[in-house]
């Protein structure tokens, strides 16, 4: 039985996605998905369900919503966790393998770890770990606080995720990377690192006046939208583009690094 948060929340069991019905029992399940097997207290429970209106009724209405999810987990099958209560609140035990979320960390985690020694095999791990996504994660939980700030969190590091492999790509087939660079740039205006690597593409296609207008957009769109200037790695780049600097001109000694993630 393996959980999929990457998308919409559910269940899969022997190859088939099975979504979770009711809207407080996703929220229940994934808030003790994420928590990993920790106690997740009553009280904490209850502002994830209901925010600030909460039942007259609420430690019946929570119990009611646990019985009917531990009911829903055990009818898709043997292997079903098993849902604790707890006089202070409840838990899901399962393995760590067993959620999506976890294995596309560990995976990510690998990648970076070999990046430097073997980018083939960081873009097979990283390649494969973004795969595990069907869309925003948590799409269908209309949770609180700690539901809404997972998603923000996930999306923050999918998106780190997928630069990682598009800097991996763009190392290997510099022309194949660029459409794919313009279409984050559009995508995520405000990411300093796609525009990086935007910019860097371009230089080492030869289109070093392209590299320089798409600094001069960013620079531009910063200034009249947010009131700052690009960072000083971001300048740093614009001119070593614009004096034709070695560093910029590929791999080896003096070139330049992959750029990092904010």
């Amino acid at each position: 039985m393996k959980f999929k948060v990457l998308g919409s929340l559910g269940v899969e069991v022997d190859g088939h996605f099975h979504p979770i019905r009711g809207g407080h029992q996703r929220v229940l399940l994934a808030v003790l998905l994420v928590n990993g097997g920790r106690l997740i207290p009553a009280e904490e429970l209850y502002g994830e369900l209901w925010g600030e209106h909460p039942p007259v009724t609420v430690e019946n209405a929570l119990q009611a919503h646990v019985s009917r999810l531990r009911r829903t987990l055990q009818s898709l099958g043997p292997g079903a966790p098993v849902l604790l209560t707890r006089s202070t609140g409840y838990s899901l035990e399962f393995p760590a393998g067993d959620l999506d979320l976890n294995v596309f960390r560990r995976g990510v985690g690998r990648a970076r770890a070999v990046m430097d020694r073997d980018r083939e095999a960081a873009a097979g791990l990283l390649a494969q770990v973004l795969g595990l996504w069907r869309g925003t994660a948590l799409q269908d939980v209309a949770g609180g606080p700690l539901c809404q700030s997972v998603a923000v969190q996930l999306a923050e590091e999918h998106l780190a995720a997928t630069e990682d492999k598009l800097w991996l790509d763009f190392e290997r087939e510099v022309p194949l990377a660029i459409g794919e660079l313009k279409r984050m740039s559009v995508v995520h205006p405000w990411r300093e690192r796609v525009t990086e690597m935007l910019m860097l593409a371009l230089y080492r296609c030869g289109r070093q006046a392209e590299a320089i207008e798409t600094y001069n957009a960013a620079r531009a769109r910063m200034v009249a939208e947010l009131g700052t200037e690009p960072s000083p790695q971001l300048r740093e780049l614009f001119l070593d583009i614009l004096n034709q600097s070695p560093a910029c001109a590929g791999t080896g000694k003096g070139a330049r690094p992959a750029p990092q993630p904010a």
